[in-house]
């Protein structure tokens, strides 16, 4: 899913989602869901990064979910039973734009049971937050503009004058991926070289973990093996059909197909 990239983001530029959200570049440390229970609920758009003196929850959403609100409270209750005197901003970030209610939706409520929480719907952002800083450009394709494909042209010149070259293939290709939501491929491809997903941290991470299955499964497997699984992970992170041809190699038919077997089980 494509929450699955804006977790990597936040890992990665915790500093520059902290400026964002939080207003100042708080240090902040990764806290595993397990620190709050020993039965976390699963949640893969979770993340939890602490301060000293704050746990900062962070959940990014595709789409609205009703169970929300409802993990939204447990995990505060959590957070208080593990870390009593720590303040803890919860923060909802919704990617892509729909006229779902539930997206709007801030608080639980039970009974004289009552929790808020905060909810950001990106496409309601100034666009100009998220050209200040390396973690954040990927994100401002989807907020307010009325045109996204000068958004992306901007983030794509703002990307190209990263000295750090791990990191602008790592911003470009989580940039490109985002861009999917609001913009068909032929433009995105326009934007940024397909070779720039292969060189990236979050290809390569995707393409370790598909070998390392291989491996564990006691497999020889060669390349078209490799790229097969690469392409079904893709498939599962929820990266569109176009963007996972260009970065596999493989035709957009043969994806197709990928794609209905992965559908099948």
């Amino acid at each position: 899913m494509y929450d699955n990239i804006c977790k990597y983001l936040a890992e990665n530029f915790q500093e520059d989602l902290a400026i964002w959200l939080l207003g100042s570049p708080v240090k902040l440390t990764e806290l595993s869901p397990t620190e709050l229970s020993n039965e976390p609920i699963r949640a893969d758009s979770l993340i939890l990064l602490q301060s000293k003196n704050l746990i900062l929850h962070i959940e990014f959403q595709t789409n609205g979910e009703k169970k929300i609100p409802f993990r939204m409270l447990d995990y505060r209750v959590r957070g208080h039973r593990r870390f009593p005197d720590q303040e803890m901003r919860q923060v909802v970030i919704y990617l892509r734009k729909t006229d779902s209610e539930l997206v709007y939706e801030n608080s639980f409520k039970l009974n004289k049971t009552y929790h808020e929480f905060e909810v950001i719907r990106l496409w309601e952002q100034p666009t100009e937050t998220f050209m200040t800083a390396p973690g954040l450009l990927p994100f401002a394709v989807l907020s307010q503009t009325e045109d996204p494909t000068m958004v992306l042209t901007e983030v794509a010149q703002a990307v190209a004058g990263i000295k750090n070259r791990q990191q602008q293939r790592d911003i470009a290709a989580a940039s490109s991926i985002l861009a999917g939501l609001v913009l068909n491929q032929s433009i995105i491809n326009k934007m940024f070289r397909s070779e720039i997903m292969r060189e990236s941290v979050i290809y390569q991470e995707i393409l370790q973990e598909g070998e390392a299955k291989g491996k564990a499964e006691g497999r020889a497997e060669g390349k078209a093996e490799t790229t097969r699984k690469l392409a079904i992970n893709l498939l599962r992170i929820g990266m569109n059909l176009e963007q996972i041809a260009e970065v596999t190699e493989l035709s957009l038919d043969q994806v197709q197909a990928l794609q209905q077997e992965v559908q099948s089980f």
